[in-house]
């Protein structure tokens, strides 16, 4: 199969791979870096009038920053969250990573099915031998049918 009859997968050999990610517009490193110079400009206008005799706008600029930082620590812990599908051989696997855990499920691609989990826009769900996943998350909702087509015709013609 040519990398051309797909949108989403990238074909390396005998194997397809679909790779969904979340779209972030900022790294976790861009944000590190960020919130560093957040820290330094925010406590440094606060140690600056702590010293001129506003002792009140130095304990208020911590919890601007402690509020700040566990935001930006929800944001980059699911940064690097994705969804990985891997058509090889007679398997099908499936691995869906959220905030560092990562989810595995593999199936034989003769027992698979690929549905949407209740209407066109909603989920896929990929089911077979009594185990059940659902994957698109990361896509748009109109786009989802587009990718379990995708996903039905590399099953067969695999």
């Amino acid at each position: 199969m040519s990398n051309s009859v797909f949108r989403f997968a990238t074909v390396q050999g005998q194997a397809i791979h679909w790779f969904l990610r979340r779209n972030c517009s900022v790294t976790p490193a861009q944000l590190g870096w960020l919130y560093a110079s957040l820290c330094a400009v925010s406590l440094g206008i606060g140690t600056f009038f702590w010293f001129q005799g506003a002792v009140m706008i130095l304990p208020f600029a911590w919890l601007e920053v402690l509020a700040v930082g566990a935001a930006f620590f929800a944001y980059a812990r699911h940064a690097a969250d994705r969804e990985h599908i891997l058509l090889q051989g007679g398997r099908l696997v499936v691995e869906l990573e959220n905030a560092g855990h990562l989810e595995r499920a593999e199936f034989n691609r003769d027992w698979v099915r690929v549905e949407p989990a209740a209407d066109d826009r909603s989920l896929i769900e990929v089911s077979g031998q009594g185990r059940r996943v659902s994957v698109g998350r990361y896509l748009r909702p109109e786009l989802r049918p587009m990718l379990a087509q995708e996903l039905r015709r590399a099953l067969r013609e695999a």
